[in-house]
């Protein structure tokens, strides 16, 4: 027990310590992109949206490497050396050693334009990847032993785990961010790098504990196998004859013509049912993504002065946060009466519905606010070392669109982090996730491509993603989104049935107890009970026999 207890603070440690470069990276991008490397605002939203979303999207890529190619121990070492690099190259991009003195003579040398640009583009895409390996391998859940969790159990532990990687975001987002943007704006990429490097030496001097083995025999590739094996004999089947198979999954049966057995097809079957609710958490996280991107922009063309002190802009993100930290014990408190009674059960799903009513009011009030902020007169300000034109209005105001995103994701990740790791047989628990992951990381992608859309479809003073906001027009922009995230919450609510009364589920057998796994674990059981009676002194040898 010991020993698992310093496993699991160390997976912790490097957990945090990964989390904290991360954020490191995103807190400052849109304003070092904008001011720094000269990129428009739109493209500076892209491109950190990109960089969220294939953050979210390389684990799902290092767990395939690792299964299939290169084998976790070699990847691990492959991804923190892509990690170490990333991290080393945005210093570099970062610091144009104009605050260099020497011998009381200001010097300045800086990185031409076009070669920053490429070096912060080859950072961010080896930063991600090595991110990637580290939550994959080093940080998976299944490395923090869930297996034998009930449903109140498991969601305790995602709105506790979830709790404290947003106190070490709101640590970052305080700290990194004003350094960046106040004191000494050039070296704060050398805060994540550090960050980084400790994550590293963890693992290195923890390797053989902390690289994570799964026990089950399941994985991505034989998943998506079975997928491919049954669309193709579905369409065989459609086209010459006519298919009597309850589900579409069962034509990649053997008994049915396909390739696998009975027991990877129900695991496969028991994913699938999960799918609607990946889907409709795409649109869901395209409107998170606007914390970065465009709440990150109305932010810094609004007044950020308080009572003589410049606030960092990625600051206000501390604002979408304290509202997490203050309901996870109140919602902690809840999921015993969410789950006091078998009789009469309530599933989280209505904690997804209103947290999507939260997203969609949060972009609805992000409208409003953008055109209560142009009705204030335009007044100069400071932002890393730029004379910037902004709106006179004190950022505060924009704090209510900030704390219902913040409610939001209070309510909805937990909840479906455990839809995903309960409604699926524990062979599949570690893939249920990779899947949440990319319909998450595909939502990111989906936001990049709404700001770009908005951009190009729109002309002059109506550019529903400008680059000066009171040339354009953003609200538009946001009212389209909460209009999509209105019919996206209706549509999830019409489904959110099928994921209901969890304990009849469990008592019913669902979770983990597919007829192949059944067979496993009572001759598992029998083996073991056989070895006790070997190995008994207390019974004799009639007794043995």
């Amino acid at each position: 027990p010991e020993r698992k207890l310093q496993e699991a603070v160390c997976v912790l440690l490097v957990e945090l310590c990964e989390r904290f470069t991360f954020l490191g990276i995103v807190c400052n991008m849109m304003v070092f992109c904008t001011v720094q490397l000269g990129y428009r605002s739109h493209q500076a939203a892209v491109l950190t949206v990109c960089f969220v979303g294939s953050s979210a999207l390389s684990p799902v890529l290092a767990a395939w490497l690792a299964e299939s190619l290169l084998g976790r121990v070699r990847l691990v070492c492959i991804c923190m050396l892509l990690h170490f690099l990333g991290t080393a190259l945005l210093p570099v991009v970062s610091f144009p050693f104009e605050d260099v003195y020497m011998d009381r003579r200001h010097l300045l040398h800086t990185l031409p334009k076009r070669e920053q640009k490429i070096i912060f583009f080859f950072a961010l895409l080896t930063a991600s990847l090595g991110i990637g390996g580290i939550r994959a391998i080093v940080c998976p859940l299944s490395a923090y032993s869930l297996e034998h969790c009930g449903p109140k159990e498991l969601l305790s532990f995602f709105n506790w785990f979830h709790w404290l990687v947003n106190l070490n975001s709101a640590v970052v987002f305080v700290s990194i961010s004003y350094i960046q943007q106040s004191v000494a704006r050039n070296l704060g990429f050398l805060i994540p790098f550090v960050s980084g490097l400790m994550a590293m030496i963890t693992i290195h001097m923890l390797r053989g504990e902390m690289i994570y083995k799964p026990k089950t025999d399941s994985s991505l590739l034989r998943t998506f196998g079975v997928m491919v094996s049954a669309l193709r004999g579905c369409c065989v089947r459609q086209h010459y004859f006519s298919s009597t198979l309850p589900s579409w999954l069962d034509h990649a049966k053997e008994n049915h013509g396909g390739q696998h057995s009975e027991l990877q097809v129900e695991s496969t079957k028991a994913l699938a049912r999960l799918f609607p609710l990946f889907t409709f958490q795409v649109l869901y996280r395209a409107c998170v993504m606007q914390i970065p991107s465009g709440y990150y922009l109305q932010t810094m063309n609004s007044n950020l002065h308080f009572s003589g002190f410049v606030l960092p802009v990625a600051a206000m993100n501390v604002i979408s946060i304290v509202p997490l930290l203050i309901l996870v014990p109140v919602l902690d408190c809840m999921n015993s009466w969410l789950f006091s009674s078998k009789d009469n059960a309530h599933s989280p799903t209505i904690y997804i519905v209103l947290g999507h009513f939260c997203a969609a009011l949060s972009v609805m009030l992000a409208g409003f606010s953008e055109i209560h902020r142009k009705h204030f007169p335009q007044v100069q300000q400071t932002l890393a070392e730029e004379v910037l034109l902004v709106s006179s209005m004190p950022c505060f105001h924009l704090a209510p669109q900030y704390i219902l995103l913040g409610v939001a994701e209070a309510l909805v990740t937990p909840s479906c982090s455990l839809l995903s790791f309960w409604l699926v047989p524990e062979r599949m628990r570690g893939i249920s996730m990779h899947f949440l992951a990319l319909f998450n990381g595909a939502g990111c992608f989906l936001g990049a491509f709404f700001v770009q859309t908005a951009h190009a479809g729109t002309q002059g003073k109506s550019y529903w993603f400008p680059h000066l906001l009171h040339e354009g027009k953003l609200e538009r922009f946001f009212f389209f989104l909460a209009s999509l995230m209105l019919v996206n919450m209706l549509g999830f609510w019409s489904i959110a049935h099928r994921y209901n009364n969890l304990h009849e589920d469990c008592t019913n057998g669902f979770q983990g107890s597919l007829p192949g796994e059944k067979l496993l674990k009572h001759e598992k059981a029998i083996k073991h009970y056989n070895s006790i009676l070997e190995s008994s002194p207390i019974l004799s040898p009639m007794e043995k026999s």
